[in-house]
């Protein structure tokens, strides 16, 4: 409220995917307290003392993991642009919910605890859903700690094994919207007559209302008397309305429609592209690309500039994925040029500006009154017949008067003819530029963009002076990756200086972060079978990975930890030293005895992102994409964890006692 935040997709979507984690605390918190019940008898002068040695126990390790969660999610407030504004509320609501389930977690849950908790507990090892656990998990995990470096090289195999689909997982910067509508963006030759370009939408328009999900469609040619719209006749605006996704054909999806769309509109001289409304104008606003890949090609010559275009067309029309291109005619543009020839003028007594004024009454006319109606004002334009200015030829016979009152022709003092010329002149970064524009169909935009910029390398030979820039989508996706790319290391080292703080240890902190790897392995298999590609949205999911990971990893060595310190104690207490007996014995009894808070953690944080990952309508897309990684993660994270985290427990532990 105070940031001024609005209740929206992302916003709301922040505390949806923290909502398990979030939970973790009190979890974990809970748990210790029932295995302190299971030892202790609770009476009313116990009570608060049990509560105090369960929550110190594992308190200051669970308030520095739920810290990790929190602080892991700087790299997303680095993102800028579209991205920053897109994520920012998201990061905004999990963070803030983080902290304070983290500030929570050790202060309020440990007295509820105290109020709350009463009455008989069932014991551990009589809870039929733990038993299934431990019957399952006991016997794996006396076999890793009977071959703990086998386990360690299996899983370094299995690390291996699933990073294999990374190259098969393509790239995107944001995966696409389904917006419910969709937008029709042709692109024409210029010099097209405003008959033949209100023909063309004309006939779009009918075409495009033929096919049965469409509601309605609109067109626009041209632009508005606003400098806020400089669209060209070369560029139709076609929005079309679909219907309620109940009321379509069996089987049909937006893709499909685009499709079938691209196969009925089929018309000589124009390039088809199929577009999200709103996405498409946001694109257009930051780089003036309409379609998914844009290259701008720069240099002092438009000719030249158009001569590179039609050759872009020409290499990249063939590059798998391509659904259209389309370069534009910088020099194509077609004027009507009247040359004054002042020699003759001059004979009939005519100056320059006497021959404009003919030429700018006659075609573009003159407010020659005003009319009012009502509140409004009208001007009044007279200027002579369509009939008279149709062409080159008629021009030429517009009368002129000349001073001395002689009737002549506009043709005998000035030559009429069409010259080309550049429709419109852009321009960046103070060179002249020339745009090209890509539809792409059936594959991800990084990979596009890789194997075009291969092809155009090999095939297109750039004159000295000019350049090619790759634009579009392509472009933020460059600007995020470069920005996540010492961020994310940068917050990584923030993680490993918390853990520190909170174990002191360099070998328990790096047993920690090696959960991370192996959390990768799910993330990136889910993502591979969900047929996801890497996008801001996934990475935004990693790094929340990243933190829940740990959380896992670190709930795991405090129980292991704990299980150590009270072997040490019981062998202190009967004169004896610890052997490598006493301690296998101490590891099976942490992390087996402790699976049931390790699996409800991580079943906590699955179940609260599972609505996420599947569901469906507007945004879902770009959510799915963040749940994805956290799922897939939390799953491998959570088997390997609870076999590979003893096993390097356990030969730590093991190298310190033969020391």
């Amino acid at each position: 409220y105070a940031q001024g935040l609005n209740a929206n997709i992302m916003s709301l979507g922040g505390i949806a995917i923290a909502i398990g984690a979030m939970i973790d605390g009190a979890i974990v918190m809970i748990e210790n307290m029932h295995k302190h019940m299971e030892k202790t008898t609770i009476t009313k002068e116990n009570r608060w003392q049990v509560v105090a040695e369960s929550a110190s126990e594992v308190g200051p390790a669970l308030f520095f993991s739920l810290l990790i969660i929190t602080v892991s999610f700087v790299p997303v407030f680095t993102l800028e642009a579209q991205e920053g504004r897109m994520f920012s509320p998201l990061a905004f609501t999990k963070t803030y919910a983080m902290g304070a389930a983290a500030i929570l977690a050790i202060t309020l849950v440990p007295v509820l605890m105290g109020y709350f908790i009463r009455g008989k507990v069932l014991p551990e090892h009589k809870n039929p859903i733990n038993r299934l656990l431990t019957a399952i998990y006991m016997p794996t995990l006396k076999k890793v700690l009977t071959f703990p470096k086998i386990t360690l090289l299996a899983a370094a195999c299995v690390l291996v094994l699933g990073m294999w689909p990374l190259d098969k997982i393509g790239s995107e910067f944001i995966p696409p919207l389904d917006e419910g509508d969709l937008m029709y963006m042709p692109t024409t030759y210029p010099g097209i007559s405003i008959g033949k370009a209100r023909e063309l939408l004309q006939q779009t328009d009918k075409l495009i209302a033929t096919v049965p999900e469409v509601k309605t469609v609109f067109g626009k040619v041209g632009r508005a008397e606003s400098a806020t719209d400089p669209a060209p006749l070369t560029m139709i605006e076609t929005f079309i309305q679909l219907k309620p996704k109940e009321q379509w054909r069996e089987g049909v999806t937006t893709e499909n429609l685009k499709k079938e769309l691209d196969a009925l509109v089929k018309l000589p001289g124009v390039t088809n592209a199929w577009v999200m409304p709103i996405k498409t104008r946001i694109d257009m606003l930051a780089t003036g690309i309409k379609t998914p890949v844009g290259i701008k090609i720069a240099g002092p010559q438009l000719s030249v500039i158009q001569g590179i275009g039609k050759q872009l067309e020409v290499i990249l029309k063939d590059v798998p994925g391509t659904a259209s291109v389309y370069s534009e005619r910088v020099a194509g543009g077609r004027y009507i040029k009247v040359d004054i020839q002042r020699e003759k003028a001059a004979r009939y007594g005519l100056n320059i500006a006497d021959v404009q004024q003919v030429v700018a009454t006659a075609i573009g006319g003159m407010n020659v009154a005003r009319t009012v109606e009502g509140l409004e004002r009208y001007p009044i334009n007279l200027r002579y017949p369509q009939d008279y200015r149709s062409s080159p030829e008629q021009l030429s016979l517009l009368p002129v008067i000349t001073p001395s009152g002689q009737r002549i022709a506009l043709g005998d003092v000035a030559d009429v003819f069409v010259e080309d010329g550049p429709p419109g002149i852009k321009s960046e970064n103070a060179r002249l530029n020339g745009w090209s524009f890509i539809d792409i169909d059936g594959v991800d935009v990084g990979s596009y963009v890789v194997n075009a910029q291969k092809v155009v390398a090999d095939e297109l030979k750039l004159p000295a002076g000019y350049s090619i820039t790759w634009s579009g989508q392509y472009e933020y996706m460059l600007r995020a990756k470069e920005k996540l790319a010492y961020v994310v290391p940068l917050t990584l080292a923030i993680i490993v200086i918390l853990l520190f703080m909170n174990f002191g240890n360099v070998v328990e902190v790096a047993i920690i972060m090696g959960t991370l790897p192996l959390a990768m392995v799910g993330s990136i298999w889910l993502m591979y079978w969900q047929g996801y590609n890497f996008s801001v949205a996934v990475g935004v999911g990693f790094i929340a990975l990243a933190g829940v990971a740990v959380e896992i990893g670190v709930i795991m060595l405090v129980y292991l930890n704990q299980a150590y310190e009270q072997m040490l104690t019981d062998l202190k207490q009967h004169g004896q030293i610890a052997t490598i007996s006493s301690l296998r014995k101490a590891v099976l009894d942490g992390a087996g005895m402790r699976v049931r808070p390790v699996m409800m953690t991580a079943a906590a944080i699955v179940a609260g992102l599972l609505p996420i990952l599947y569901g469906s309508g507007t945004g879902s897309e770009v959510m799915s994409r963040i749940a994805a990684p956290m799922v897939g993660g939390m799953v491998s994270a959570v088997i390997l964890t609870l076999l590979v985290v003893p096993a390097v427990y356990y030969l730590w532990r093991k190298q310190s006692l033969s020391e």
